[in-house]
């Protein structure tokens, strides 16, 4: 006998958490977010926006490799990590440099990273900001493992964790939320669904509704936001941080947002979406910049003027940032050898002997 799952799929559907409309009007909450934090939001965001859109011209003129653009999902990435304490993990994907950025990467080191260096990765030494992870959902592990440490050590760290929707559909998804709920980790799993895992979208990916609702078969919390709303975002991402850190487990939040261009600059989204409706509906609806920055100046909270001497400083400031990395000293071949253990294995060593070798009898290093 079929079962019929409408039912089922009518009541998963629900509505997402929203605070900030389109037209830069809230409907509920925004009392609890303060006045300057608003502001910080509005200036992450922008100067997230303004490197992005740097990143991209510079990949053209072959000054970086292939980058992968975040424009449109600032909202998310901004405002998921700005409630994180210093003594709290954040497991980035190769998307999520706004992210990093907030949180207290330089620009210089994010523009290191997309320019083959491996000291890209190396971050304060006061923020535990792991390197991005580039095979989809390894990193959603990576974060239950060490939240679990932390609490076996009897420690209140978090550790927040990005993935797209495209990581929902591997097998490591499934095994950190085991995992997460069996032992109750302190981990907030923040899906960042922008309706594509490149060119596949998501509904060809999964049978499910939303991504929130499969938290239930891991007895993990579920909630579904509006992703291109900061405080949406903020106070959602906030509230599961603070109930992790009180021991109460762990919390999967899907941040429904917009992938403004390509999956990457190897990527051409116009052959499998409607590339022209996608940016017209975004510039009227979803762009999480415009938003704030109607409710700032609805409020009298952001001038023009303010917001044009911004702009010119973090222009000023990334292009400073870029020179020091387009200045820094090339790396070399052997550094692929010396970040894989902690002391080299005698495998390694051997490798790295027949590589210089094969380099030193005129082969190519590429």
């Amino acid at each position: 006998m079929a079962v019929d799952l409408r039912n089922f799929y009518e009541e998963a559907r629900e509505e997402y958490y929203q605070v900030l409309t389109p037209d830069g009007k809230c409907r509920h909450d925004d009392h609890r977010i303060d006045k300057q934090v608003m502001m910080d939001m509005f200036k992450y965001m922008l100067t997230c926006r303004i490197f992005d859109e740097k990143a991209l011209i510079l990949q053209r003129q072959g000054r970086i490799g292939t980058y992968a653009s975040f424009k449109g999902q600032e909202a998310c990435q901004v405002g998921g990590v700005l409630p994180l304490r210093s003594t709290d993990w954040l497991f980035p994907t190769y998307r999520d440099h706004g992210a990093m950025y907030t949180h207290g990467q330089t620009w210089k080191q994010i523009f290191l990273y997309w320019m083959g260096h491996m000291d890209g990765s190396i971050t304060p030494e006061d923020k535990k900001i792991i390197p991005p992870a580039v095979p989809i959902a390894t990193q959603l592990l990576h974060a239950v493992g060490t939240a679990w440490a932390d609490k076996l050590d009897g420690k209140d760290n978090v550790s927040l964790v990005y993935f797209g929707d495209g990581a929902t559909s591997e097998g490591d998804f499934h095994e950190a939320l085991n995992f997460a709920g069996v032992y109750q980790t302190p981990t907030v799993f923040l899906c960042q669904n922008n309706g594509y895992a490149i060119s596949v979208p998501f509904e060809k990916q999964s049978a499910s509704k939303t991504i929130a609702q499969r938290g239930k078969a891991y007895d993990i919390e579920g909630i579904r936001i509006d992703g291109n709303d900061i405080f949406a975002v903020y106070l959602t991402v906030k509230r599961a941080i603070e109930k992790a850190r009180k021991g109460e487990g762990p919390t999967l939040i899907e941040a429904v947002t917009t992938r403004f261009g390509s999956h990457t600059t190897a990527d051409d989204a116009k052959k499998y979406r409607d590339q022209q409706a996608i940016e017209k509906e975004w510039a009227k609806n979803e762009d999480p910049l415009a938003r704030l920055r109607l409710y700032l100046k609805n409020n009298d909270l952001l001038t023009d003027s303010e917001e044009k001497q911004w702009t010119e400083e973090m222009r000023k400031e990334i292009d400073e940032q870029f020179k020091e990395a387009e200045n820094y000293p090339r790396p070399t071949v052997q550094q692929m050898f010396e970040h894989v253990y902690k002391e080299k294995t005698w495998t390694i060593a051997k490798q790295e002997k027949e590589f210089l070798q094969h380099l030193g009898k005129g082969g190519r290093s590429s």
